[in-house]
């Protein structure tokens, strides 16, 4: 045995330290919840000098799957962490990295597939990689996390084949406990080896072709080499298990349980709840029931063979999943293990129970009820923990009345035309204040976040109906927390990365149902919000959406980070910005590269109207929502970006955030400007105003940013204060230019 030292920590802590002291050479990656601290904790390693490992933080988790592939293809030691969506989303990534034989590790933290969004633990994220191709190990405990990632790159590079290492959110991977890791890095990498590569991609003299076209019998043959690696895992993994024994004194098998060698009532469950099980069964047991409890350290290859044996003696067993295969009589746990007993002419009886969905607690009572429901009947899943609803009526309805253009129509905005261009006129802060917000009072933001108040300006000024879809961001969480919403307009929520072309449907089938008289005609403003990164993961979206000019209006609610999940670093985030991913130590100052120009980006896709906007401004701001609504009612696509304040993450105070955007505009960091039919015109001028100031003072605002303005960052904080002035050089020229 190597020494060990103790660990009091979660599993994503315990995950990130097996990556740091294996020694990989990339990490990409995109935050999700609730996976993110993995990358977070690795970044902070990174900052101080404990480990060079390059991380990429990706603009979505499909780019992030195709980084890795194409690190490992070019014979790096490659890792990854996802959860829920983020996986389903890199999906048609995973295939290609098997099916053409790179090795690579990806913790799968598992957590609930929306719609309806809900960051807690189930399984229904995991099964979707059953088919991919990847043997799957999974832990039920903290200990567990930290010694099957060192297990699976071992096995991945025996077998030629990515390996996923899954436990359960929260429950696993934040939970701390007591647990064991090596004393010396050294030690974990003689025990892992040097990186062998089968076929050397930057090898010149010999060069190779790499994801062929192949029809068949070609294709077939590509997968029963598949096949045949899989079946290979069944030998490599025990032999695994043992050396694995032999290094730490900790003993794995395919299978765990406990008091299975007699029981006649068997519960077969994934993950943490095995632990709690275990207590369940002790006490069953002191009542002279014969229960036991197994668990599953691997999906695949499935443990058929180890599963009959398991089972042979008892009377009834109850598989317990933590996702449905809907509409196949059960979870995919229930199903194998239906499958393997039926292979072998088992006569068991094995029932399938769902339980544990959305995050639901599991304690040993719920155990316990489950070992009861094995005396029931019928083959098909039952549903642990539904709570049956009540219909709820009022003769009063709404808390708040609908806003019908009846009540949002005040005749205080005028618009005209002239040269083409959209004159909004009559909007003066008295003028709106009769407006009834379209976001109603009660939501869950935190003290001075700068999204109600962008969202009040953004509506204050426009009289037509309007439809709202929300990216999932810090907006939509905190206003439609089931079963009360905010809204009192019709509202739809969709993930990050398609907000925009989803919005798009919505609008056309709207004057789809115009046209043909099945609602009734006038304009109505589609609208849809974004932020917290939207604009990252969603970037594609956006640009389809605006090159097929959809008539709609995208506004990006600009925080600078991904602050629903705990502020990582987004491409919107500042230079030199201290984040979650980017952390400040002795090698690393924050974040690397300049933040994201998204108006420009927007305005190169040809569409009529792209504005900045700030609540410092905020007439400006609302004339230039008017002017983007007529856009959007009758052009194409319009976009209009507000900078909005993060107390929280931006580590500022709340009272001051209208100073401290202002501050960012008088920088020039946020120019306020619009580019009108191809046209650039500056809105606000702080150098001729008179009110320019250096970047440094606004940094120097904000707890994210401070450091910036000490000596030792001078350098950085002087380049960033000349792609500031380079970018605010070329927006003054383009204004005063006749065509630009």
């Amino acid at each position: 045995m190597r020494e060990q030292v103790t660990e009091f920590a979660s599993g994503n802590e315990m995950a990130a330290i097996a990556a740091k002291q294996i020694g990989y050479d990339l990490m990409g990656y995109y935050p999700i919840t609730p996976s993110t601290q993995i990358a977070e904790n690795l970044d902070r390693m990174k900052a101080e000098g404990e480990t060079d490992l390059e991380l990429i933080a990706a603009e979505g988790e499909h780019s992030a799957a195709g980084i890795c592939y194409g690190a490992s293809v070019g014979g790096g030691r490659v890792f990854n962490a996802t959860s829920a969506n983020g996986l389903l989303y890199a999906l048609e990534q995973f295939p290609v990295q098997s099916g053409t034989r790179y090795p690579m590790v990806m913790n799968v933290v598992c957590r609930t597939v929306s719609g309806p969004l809900s960051i807690k633990c189930d399984h229904s994220d995991l099964m979707y990689l059953l088919n991919a191709g990847w043997p799957i190990l999974f832990a039920h405990s903290v200990q567990e996390v930290y010694d099957l990632n060192l297990i699976a790159l071992r096995l991945a590079e025996q077998v030629q084949l990515p390996v996923a290492v899954a436990y359960d959110g929260f429950f696993t991977s934040h939970q701390k406990r007591r647990c064991f890791r090596f004393a010396s890095d050294l030690d974990v990498r003689e025990w892992i080896g040097e990186k062998q590569e089968r076929v050397p991609f930057f090898d010149f003299n010999n060069p190779v072709t790499v994801g062929s076209y192949m029809n068949e019998p070609d294709l077939i043959n590509n997968r029963y080499q598949l096949h045949l690696a899989m079946e290979q895992v069944r030998d490599v993994l025990p032999a695994l298990f043992s050396e694995f024994e032999v290094l730490s004194g900790r003993s794995y098998s395919v299978l765990e349980s406990c008091h299975s060698e007699d029981a006649e009532e068997l519960l077969i469950l994934l993950g943490s709840s095995y632990d709690t099980a275990i207590e369940a069964v002790e006490r069953l047991r002191r009542e002279g029931r014969k229960a036991g409890v197994a668990t599953l350290h691997v999906l695949r290859p499935f443990p058929a063979d180890e599963i009959a044996a398991l089972c042979e003696k008892a009377k009834r067993v109850m598989a317990a999943d933590r996702q449905d295969s809907y509409g196949a009589g059960g979870g995919n746990l229930s199903l194998e293990i239906r499958a393997a007993l039926q292979r072998r002419g088992s006569s068991v009886i094995v029932k399938n129970v769902v339980y544990g969905l959305g995050g639901a607690d599991f304690d040993a009572t719920d155990a316990i009820r489950l070992f009861d429901r094995l005396n029931g009947d019928g083959n098909l899943p039952e549903y642990d923990g539904v709570v049956p609803g009540e219909v709820e009526t009022s003769a009063h309805g709404p808390l708040l009345a609908p806003l019908t253009s009846q009540r949002t129509r005040l005749g205080a905005v005028h618009v005209k035309e002239k040269d083409g261009m959209v004159i909004p006129e009559g909007i003066t802060l008295n003028g709106t204040t009769a407006m009834p917000k379209r976001l109603a009072p009660g939501h869950g933001a935190c003290p001075g976040c700068g999204i109600p108040v962008n969202l009040n300006l953004l509506l204050r000024a426009i009289e037509d109906p309007v439809v709202l879809l929300f990216q999932t961001g810090c907006a939509m969480i905190v206003s439609t927390a089931y079963p009360r919403t905010s809204f009192r307009v019709p509202y739809l929520h969709n993930l990050f990365q398609n907000g925009a072309a989803t919005l798009s449907g919505l609008a056309e089938i709207c004057r789809r149902k115009q046209r043909n008289g099945e609602i009734p005609p006038g304009d109505i403003v589609f609208l849809m919000v974004s932020g917290d990164g939207g604009m990252d993961i969603g970037m594609g979206s956006a640009l389809g959406t605006a090159l097929r000019g959809h008539r709609l209006l995208i506004f990006e609610y600009d925080n600078g980070g991904y602050m629903n999940t705990g502020y990582q670093l987004s491409y919107s985030t500042p230079k030199g910005a201290r984040s979650a991913t980017s952390h400040v130590g002795r090698e690393q100052y924050g974040k690397q590269f300049f933040h994201k120009d998204t108006p420009q980006i927007m305005a190169a896709a040809g569409i009529p109207y792209v504005a900045t906007a700030a609540e410092s401004n905020p007439v400006d701001f609302m004339k230039k929502a008017v002017k983007a609504a007529e856009y959007a009612k009758h052009s194409g696509t319009a976009y209009l970006k507000a900078l909005s304040a993060c107390p929280l993450n931006w580590n500022d105070r709340p009272d001051q955030e209208r100073n401290v955007i202002q501050a960012a505009v008088d920088c020039c960091y946020f120019p306020l400007y619009e580019v009108e039919q191809g046209k650039t015109r500056l809105s606000y001028d702080p150098q001729k105003n008179g009110k320019k100031i250096d970047v440094s003072q606004w940094f120097s605002m904000m707890g994210r940013t401070k450091h910036l303005c000490g000596e030792d960052f001078r350098e950085v904080t002087e380049e960033i204060q000349q792609e500031i002035d380079r970018r605010y050089a070329r927006l003054k020229e383009k204004s005063e230019h006749p065509f630009l």
